[in-house]
């Protein structure tokens, strides 16, 4: 059996790449995909469930873990600890199925470290006046920490060209569309090809 994908997915606050895989999720049900859920220790905000968005946890609970080694990245971002579980990541790879993992650049190049074989992708606004609109239109935070988010912006998509993958989030079902090119793409390629119809392969080749 192949073993699944890892996709690292960045994008600056706001430019959709959460939508994007909600919505690869949603209509692709048949796909073998699962997104990682990790662990935080920021406050949780209207909507969210613990375990779904997020694993909640408490600071000196996330530096226990730290301590542990549980995590295959961490990273500390607007004052709160995020972090991506090792484990489960791993286990559901061997598993043959896909993960999404929404981090930043940061976060992505210490996974490229342990992990080169992951795919990258980076979703890009269409401009810095329609990702401003997007972060107020939604209604999750302050001015003040709106201003910030625009702020950070720009550093986040310097670097953009760290990634395989690039798509422009101005259309959205365009993005989705070439997401699911990706997803298509990487599924097709030979090694994975070879592992999914072995059996085939063999009786083709056979005398």
């Amino acid at each position: 059996m192949a073993t699944g994908t890892l996709y690292i997915v960045s994008a600056p606050s706001g430019a959709g790449k959460s939508s994007l895989i909600s919505a690869m999720l949603e209509k692709n049900p048949t796909y073998a995909m699962k997104v990682s859920v990790s662990h935080t220790t920021r406050g949780m905000r209207p909507g969210e469930e613990d375990g779904v968005h997020y694993h909640f946890v408490e600071k000196h609970h996330f530096e226990d873990l730290i301590g542990k080694g549980e995590f295959l990245e961490y990273a500390e971002v607007f004052g709160n600890y995020y972090g991506t579980s090792r484990v489960w990541i791993e286990e559901t790879l061997e598993k043959g199925i896909d993960v999404f993992l929404d981090i930043d650049w940061q976060g992505a190049r210490q996974i490229r470290e342990q992990m080169p074989k992951a795919k990258s992708v980076f979703i890009l606004p269409p401009s810095n006046g329609e990702l401003e609109r997007r972060l107020n239109v939604r209604g999750q935070d302050s001015a003040e920490v709106i201003a910030k988010r625009m702020a950070e912006a720009k550093s986040e998509i310097s670097h953009y060209n760290e990634y395989d993958y690039v798509i422009i989030n101005d259309d959205f079902d365009a993005a989705l569309m070439d997401f699911k090119a990706i997803i298509r793409a990487e599924r097709l390629r030979e090694e994975k090809q070879a592992a999914k119809y072995k059996g085939m392969l063999k009786a083709l080749l056979a005398e």
